[in-house]
This record gives C-alpha cells, sequence and structure tokens, in this order.
C-alpha cells in the first residue's frame, strides 16, 4: 500500500476518534505497522496540514494525536455554534437526547453503551442547542460528567416538568442493550413529532 494511502488512512482515524485522539501506538496497532512508521506518518499528515490552506492541523496532546480547527478561525465556529437554527436534530442527536432524558443525570459512557456508538458529536450539538447540560460529575475513577436536560428542553417540548415525559415500561430493563435504544427513540421521537 503506498504511503499516500496509509496517510489518508490515518486521517480518517484520527478523524473518528474525535477529541479522544490517538496515541503513535494506537495507530500502528490499526494500521499494523511500526511505530515509527506511524510516526513518519504523522509527521507527513502535519506538514501537509501546514503547507496547504486547509481548515483544520493536527496537533499533539501528552502523546496523543487529533485533528482540531486553526484558533485563527475560532470567531467563524464561534458564530456557527452560536447563531439561531431552526434545522432540526439528526437521528443520532434525537437518540442521545432522548436517553439523557429519560436516564438523567448520565455519563457520555452510559449513553454509548446504550446506543453502541460514540456520541461525542451528538452530546456537543445538543450542548450548543442548550437543550443539555454538565448537572455534575459522577463517583469513582475519572470523575465522569454527568448530563441532563436542561428549561430550554423543556420549553421545546412543551413539558412543564421531565416527569411529564411517556413512561417506559417496566419490561426494558430486561431487554437487550439495542432495543432499549430502539425505544428511546421510538418514545422520543413520537413526543418530538407531536410537539412540531
Amino acid at each position: 500500500m503506498k504511503l499516500i494511502d496509509w496517510k489518508a488512512i490515518t486521517e480518517g482515524l484520527l478523524f473518528a476518534a474525535g477529541d479522544e485522539g490517538l496515541t503513535l501506538k494506537q495507530i500502528a496497532a490499526v494500521l499494523e505497522i511500526k511505530i515509527s512508521t506511524a510516526m513518519d506518518i504523522v509527521n507527513e499528515l502535519k506538514t501537509d496540514y501546514q503547507k496547504k490552506q486547509r481548515g483544520i492541523h493536527l496537533i499533539e496532546i501528552a502523546g496523543t494525536f487529533q485533528l482540531t480547527t486553526k484558533k485563527e478561525h475560532a470567531g467563524f465556529l464561534k458564530r456557527l455554534v452560536e447563531s439561531p437554527s431552526n434545522t432540526s436534530l439528526s437521528q443520532a442527536a434525537l437518540e442521545t437526547l432522548a436517553i439523557i432524558a429519560y436516564r438523567q443525570p448520565i455519563t457520555r459512557t452510559e449513553v454509548e453503551e446504550i446506543r453502541g456508538v460514540k456520541t461525542e458529536r451528538p452530546i456537543h450539538t445538543l450542548t450548543a442547542k442548550a437543550l443539555i447540560k454538565e448537572v455534575g460529575r459522577a463517583e469513582g475513577t475519572g470523575r465522569a460528567i454527568l448530563y441532563g436536560t436542561t428549561k430550554e428542553f423543556l420549553e421545546y417540548f412543551g413539558l412543564k416538568t421531565i416527569e411529564e415525559l411517556p413512561p417506559l415500561p417496566e419490561k426494558l430493563e430486561d431487554e437487550y442493550v439495542q432495543e432499549e435504544a430502539d425505544l428511546f427513540f421510538e418514545r422520543f421521537q413520537d413526543t418530538f413529532d407531536e410537539s412540531n
């Protein structure tokens, strides 16, 4: 495989890893190459981003590499996040919001266990739209952030309190995680449709 292919694959891996980034060891393991070769690929990617007029660049923080936006573009990104938007939420964001609404306070890891996929972007979107917020920290190692819904969430869905959400059947506890996620989404989608 050509080096350009390794760079493209590495770029895709870094994109998929998001804010968590990847270490050289992780990149090397996934690509099944030597760590020194992974370092060469990462350095070439860095050089590519520096040479070309790109909106992202590759940084290293504490031995972890991640793709980030450029600081000089921060003003535009802030406008994007803060701009009032009538755009609807993606299915991923709706599923994430439903899980948080019914299970709050809940950590991102717990949401991901229910959904079976990463929820970094949906959580960022929901936070930016002020539908969820940090409500504390979990006990134990790492003290993960706990998420809960906001006053804006209640207003958006026409609820006085969170208790007005449709109840979930008790049999949920005995079903598989995927079925649980599907039910969360189905119930929440019904509420979402009724509010629009």
